[in-house]
């Protein structure tokens, strides 16, 4: 029995081909940079950007694409990175929290947050900030949600129900609503005056 192997050391030696063999070579741009990376084509974009790329502003929360802590934005629409798969964003421009930033100032919506307390315990903060800057331009590009009470008009008003309607796929447990309004409203007028 010297030279018999046992189960044990049988499945590692299966488990590394596998894991090998079942790997893919992948280039995303993410915050404006490429990154090349060898993962298994399973892997959320939620964790190549924390577990292979150290990009940990984006947060795992629910992990079932629910409570919206994982909101990217891809090619400028927002997303939960949990339940998309990185090789479906190869080629599209991935913008995380860490990239919102310009030139070492906060982007407009991430100083608008701190102003107006948009956050407390901070866990739900980046994707509630990526959200709220994609929901601007969606708003912004005409698209009507849920509650938009004239679908057809050439122009929508941007009220406290549309912001709850078009922010409600973002949790925060903390619930620190007020200020996140606040603050997006912020950012709208901005906008809005320019």
């Amino acid at each position: 029995m010297g030279n018999s192997t046992s189960a044990l050391d049988l499945a590692r030696g299966a488990e590394n081909v596998v894991s090998s063999a079942s790997t893919i070579q992948i280039t995303l741009r993410i915050n404006g940079a490429p990154h090349t990376l060898r993962i298994e084509p399973r892997v959320s974009l939620l964790d190549a950007l924390r577990e292979y790329l150290d990009l940990t502003g984006t947060k795992k929360g629910c992990n079932q694409g629910a409570c919206g802590a994982c909101t990217v934005l891809a090619n400028g629409q927002r997303i939960v990175s949990c339940l998309a798969l990185a090789v479906q964003y190869e080629g599209a421009e991935i913008t995380t929290i860490e990239g919102l930033a310009a030139d070492g100032a906060m982007h407009p919506m991430q100083a608008a947050f701190v102003e107006h307390d948009g956050f407390q315990c901070g866990y739900c903060t980046p994707g509630q900030i990526c959200s709220a800057v994609g929901m601007l331009k969606e708003f912004n590009s005409g698209f009507p949600s849920a509650v938009t009470k004239d679908v057809s008009a050439a122009s929508m008003e941007f009220s406290d129900e549309e912001i709850k309607e078009r922010m409600s796929g973002n949790l925060c447990r903390c619930g620190a609503y007020v200020g996140i309004c606040a603050a997006i409203r912020e950012v709208f007028q901005a906008e809005v005056t320019q």
